[in-house]
């Protein structure tokens, strides 16, 4: 007989008129935009509505998806895996911040969100300058079988939507991907723990 391991997953859904319920996964809701799209607005409501409002409108936009900035970016390295992806609609052009690791280091590339053009160049930071808690974190997303861009896939299925970032989290010991989702005109955050992460 066979297990099949599911991700276990959280949903955080922002300004949605009724529960959403989504199987197999477990969905929480609760108030607050995700941290990925804060603005500098100081907390002005309205200000802070209308940022994401902006991005959101220029993500949109965008020809390029988030999975296909990550492959664009992965494929300048080979064997290299996304650690974190976010879109940046304030720039002048839309572009995705994708970080990848690679050879104890950590590379950061700009993607062209409409032509998936790199951006300048890329830079380069060894692990050994990043704080302990990245290093672990890192450590533990090179020894499990689940990538970013899965999350991603079950996330966007999740919430019905298109993520918008993504990155790692380390909640109560555990590592889990945080991917934030547009749907419709709401935002959803996904917290997937993937099968077989440890705890610190």
């Amino acid at each position: 007989m066979t297990t099949t391991k599911r991700w276990t997953s959280r949903l955080f859904v922002i300004a949605l008129p009724a529960l959403l319920i989504v199987a197999p996964a477990r969905a929480i809701v609760t108030a607050g935009t995700p941290t990925a799209l804060h603005s500098d607005t100081d907390g002005d409501a309205e200000a802070d509505r209308q940022a994401v409002s902006r991005e959101i409108e220029r993500f949109r936009s965008s020809s390029v998806s988030i999975s296909q900035a990550m492959s664009i970016a992965e494929a300048r390295h080979a064997g290299a895996t996304t650690a974190d992806v976010s879109f940046d609609g304030a720039a002048r052009v839309p572009v995705y911040r994708v970080k990848t690791l690679h050879n104890d280091r950590i590379w950061r590339h700009t993607i062209n969100a409409t032509t998936g053009e790199l951006v300048g160049g890329e830079a380069a930071l060894p692990l050994t300058e990043l704080d302990h808690d990245d290093r672990d974190n890192l450590a533990a997303l090179g020894a499990i079988r689940h990538r970013l861009a899965d999350a991603v896939r079950v996330a966007e299925r999740a919430a019905s939507g298109k993520a918008i970032s993504g990155g790692l989290v380390r909640e109560r010991g555990r590592l889990n991907f945080s991917i934030v989702v547009v749907s419709g005109d709401d935002l959803k955050e996904v917290t997937l723990e993937p099968p077989g992460a440890k705890t610190k």
